[in-house]
């Protein structure tokens, strides 16, 4: 699920937010107990690609994982049934996380 967060253009972040020093959204700086981890990522380039590792914020994560599960949830056939969907359980949980 938090492979699904949309994340900035990696062109345009520092270099910080590329290596997971910053929250990539809003630059704050990160520590273990503040940061989540987004994810590996693959960026494309001529001659191949690279992996970069994209961290947030809490707060971040869970305005973005707020707007996910607005888009989500009505479009999922899952989530008008089962209250268990992995995408909403892991938003709802995210949401929760940033105190919102």
């Amino acid at each position: 699920m938090i492979a699904a967060l949309e994340l900035p253009a990696l062109d345009g972040l520092t270099e910080a937010q590329v290596r997971g020093a910053v929250c990539v959204w809003d630059g704050i700086a990160l520590t273990l107990a503040t940061a989540v981890n987004l994810g590996p990522r693959k960026k494309k380039r001529p001659g191949g690609s690279f992996d970069w590792f994209p961290r947030g914020c809490k707060r971040c994560a869970g305005q973005r994982a707020y707007k996910l599960l607005l888009t989500h949830a009505p479009a999922c056939e899952r989530c008008k049934t089962d209250p268990t969907c992995p995408v909403a359980v892991a938003a709802q949980r995210l949401i929760r996380e940033g105190g919102l």
